[in-house]
């Protein structure tokens, strides 16, 4: 062999871990013996080069070996076999070499694609770093850890991702290889303007064009007068020394991506993108909240499509996410659309549901519970972020243009069943997030994060410790582990700056022997300082709760005249069976009314408390109980400053319960649980009108209502219909079969100046616009 030939080799294999031990071990016995590398590299250049090229770069008869995705991606003992055995039909010879040798050549084979991060690296990556972020200017397109910015793409799993001459190769020659999605184009529009970026996604009618300045424009074929194409990177040739070179690639090649933990701040990513003030005066295209509006009311003023025209909506268009039964509320801004399932998150062009990006990791082995069945409600949105609670409850930060994790918080500090199905709520400059669990030993908590860097700002926790504040209502033993979970998003006042959360039931639910008293912060609705956490009131509709009748169901805040005076109002349809009607300054109780049938209570006394009957805790031979176990679930509500009334969905059902400890032959007869759209009148109470649903009444499978200024309500039905009606009366106006089960509510919003109708049906997003 050539001695320039053999050197070439003997340098690449100084570049790459000796790790044919390892190989050896985990092949078994037959490769007990340690081969090093130059062995490799020997053996390599008198068996491979001759087709596959000196440096593993390809030649006239085979592939290149160096930087190929689909030899990383084989496993040692692959690599050995395929060495061993040949490949006859594309002309590759089996190779019959002594068994240690075949190891070191597939070892050293292997090691040409090794990734950086697991190759030996020359350099200082400090001075990589401050090369990077410096004198490099590579942070005028690309990020890392969140810092940067997210023109090009994100490399903070650069060492993960590619090899040392991938690195070497895109630093030097960035025109040779470039990165799906990052296609430069120029657009040229029949309006006469035109608009350079990057190619991020294109088919027959359309292309998703990012900008240079970051900013998605999602084009028509209709508006499109001509596409050029450019064949070369955005990215010049790096200009560096050899030394800055080393230490930049000894920087790049250590990136694994984001660890949990608190990020430092890049404060001009901070202050771009969607700003609070946007959030708390959403413009009604937008869709920027889970419930729309921090106020947790789900009324639109939209009013394209209406009474008048509803009966001509039609599907527009639908994207899959790869789960069954999702529960998510997509949000809308820019005309993109954010949508979730278990532990990922899709970015889609709200006008024809095309995807932009993608975020996805493993599904949490040993969850238990919700979360274990891959339930994710949705994401908030501040700057230029999106955030996500993952099935293990960590809270993640997305860039928004590149779908890449930004920083990471691993939210419970304690062992338990916790789990993550939220979605989160942005107040100012922090994320609140809760928890999942309590059906099981979970303490509760509530908490908010910093929204630039993950730091965690507070921690309100349900279950009081032992001397706190409510730690009274637990008489038993102490409540290490008394559930409280908090999974569904609360609802803001900007005006009084407070935040409102609901919670869920005690642990045990059901068996109370443990935990007499009324056990706080259990079932309640809390009032907090979004700043601290404090808390400035309580309000717990049940009491020492032994039916499972958590408290989160949707907070819904109106400004309306009530009873002849403006009042500030908190709307609450709970679990219990009646409807509240709060003075959400003082918590306050103005009306407890039941929606449905209810035998466990004759009312709510002045002082908020129920007036509890026998049937709340049965009798010797038993009670029918009404409700059974749930009136109402998470389905969005919804009130209508149009007609004074609150839109729920509500379930009729009762069960015969019999007291513990006592046994009855003979049941009364029950009737079949049966779901109802009501409209509540909130001065009253009573039910305004009402559309029972035929179909299933299972729990676990509620949609919600959507009110908007054109005179209708929208929902789900259990039968997969998308229904509108009349909110004045109920009158049916239209629908359309999905042919799914829907377990979430419709949203609304605008995109290519068209209103859109939402929904989340099985595994599909589905949508529907006028026309």
């Amino acid at each position: 062999m050539p001695s320039k030939r053999r050197s070439k080799l003997q340098a690449a294999a100084h570049l790459r871990p000796t790790s044919t031990l390892i190989l050896a071990v985990a092949l078994g016995p037959a490769f007990l013996i340690a081969q090093s590398a130059d062995d490799g590299a020997r053996l390599y250049a008198e068996h491979c080069a001759a087709c596959h090229g000196d440096d593993a770069g390809g030649g006239g008869r085979a592939p290149q070996l160096a930087g190929n995705r689909r030899v990383r991606a084989r496993s040692p003992e692959q690599i050995y076999n395929v060495i061993h055995n040949g490949i006859l039909q594309s002309g590759m010879p089996a190779f019959n070499l002594p068994a240690h040798d075949l190891a070191a050549l597939a070892a050293f084979v292997r090691s040409l694609n090794a990734p950086a991060a697991e190759s030996r690296i020359s350099g200082d990556p400090i001075a990589g770093e401050r090369f990077f972020f410096g004198k490099g200017g590579c942070a005028a397109c690309h990020m890392v850890d969140g810092r940067g910015h997210a023109v090009g793409p994100d490399l903070s799993d650069a060492g993960r991702e590619l090899t040392l001459a991938d690195l070497r190769s895109a630093l030097l020659e960035p025109d040779a290889h470039i990165t799906a999605g990052y296609g430069l184009a120029t657009v040229e529009l029949k309006d006469g303007k035109s608009i350079r970026g990057f190619e991020r996604n294109r088919g027959n009618f359309d292309v998703e064009l990012q900008d240079l300045q970051g900013r998605f424009h999602l084009l028509r074929s209709s508006q499109i007068a001509v596409i050029r194409e450019e064949k070369q990177s955005l990215m010049p040739r790096l200009l560096a020394g050899p030394e800055e070179l080393r230490d930049l690639i000894a920087y790049l090649g250590g990136l694994t991506g984001v660890k949990p933990g608190v990020h430092a701040v890049d404060e001009a990513n901070a202050a771009r993108g969607i700003g609070f003030p946007r959030i708390v005066e959403a413009r009604p295209g937008d869709w920027l909240t889970y419930n729309g509006n921090v106020n947790g009311n789900r009324f639109s003023e939209l009013s394209e499509v209406n009474r008048a025209n509803v009966s001509r909506l039609a599907a527009k268009w639908s994207a899959a996410i790869p789960h069954f039964g999702l529960e998510v509320t997509p949000l809308v801004a820019d005309g993109i659309m954010y949508v979730t399932g278990p532990n990922q998150v899709w970015a889609l062009d709200a006008a024809t549901g095309r995807a932009i990006w993608q975020y996805t990791r493993p599904v949490t082995p040993g969850l238990i519970g919700d979360a274990a069945l891959g339930v994710n409600r949705g994401v908030a949105i501040l700057g230029e972020n999106v955030f996500m609670v993952t099935d293990n409850a960590h809270l993640i930060a997305l860039n928004r243009t590149t779908g890449r994790v930004v920083w990471e918080q691993i939210m419970p500090e304690l062992a338990g069943n916790y789990g993550g199905t939220m979605a989160p709520l942005v107040v100012k400059d922090v994320v609140i997030a809760g928890v999942s669990g309590g059906d099981r030993a979970i303490r509760g908590f509530l908490a908010a994060y910093k929204a630039s860097t993950g730091e965690r700002v507070w921690r309100d926790w349900t279950i009081p410790g032992k001397g706190e504040p409510g730690s009274e209502t637990w008489k038993g033993k102490e409540p290490v582990f008394g559930g409280g979970a908090t999974w569904l998003t609360g609802s803001y006042d900007p005006e009084a700056d407070t935040l409102y959360w609901p919670t869920g039931n005690p642990y045990p639910d059901s068996d109370d022997r443990d935990r007499p008293g009324d056990n706080l912060y259990t079932d309640s609705i809390l009032a907090l300082d979004p700043g601290t956490g404090k808390l400035k009131w309580c309000y717990q509709p049940t009491p020492h709760d032994i039916h499972d009748w958590d408290t989160t169901e949707p907070l819904v805040l109106v400004d309306a005249n009530y009873r002849g005076a403006a009042r500030k109002l908190l709307l609450h349809a709970d679990r219990n069976g009646f409807f509240y009607v709060l003075d959400r300054t003082d918590g306050k109780v103005l009306l407890g009314n039941p929606f449905v049938r209810e035998t466990w209570a004759s009312g709510i006394g002045p002082n908020g408390r129920p007036r509890l009957l026998p049937a709340y805790t049965p009798r010797p031979g038993g009670d029918l109980q009404c409700p059974a176990g749930e009136a109402t679930n998470y389905g969005p509500t919804t009130y209508s400053p149009l007609t004074h009334l609150y839109y729920l969905m509500a379930l009729e059902e009762c069960r015969f319960v019999a007291a513990r400890g006592s046994w009855t032959k003979k049941h009364p007869p029950v009737t079949p649980g049966k779901k109802y759209v009501r409209a509540i009148d909130i001065e009253t109470g009573n039910t305004a009108w009402e559309i029972p649903q035929e179909g299933s009444a299972a729990s676990k499978q509620w949609s919600g209502v959507l009110a908007t200024a054109g005179g209708l309500v929208f929902y789900g039905d259990p039968g997969g219909e998308v229904v509108a009606v009349d909110d004045r009366n109920g009158k049916p106006l239209w629908h359309f079969s999905t042919g799914a089960v829907i377990k979430a509510g419709p949203m609304t919003y605008t995109a290519d100046g068209k209103q859109f109708v939402a929904i989340a049906a099985g595994s599909a997003i589905v949508t529907f616009g006028l026309p």
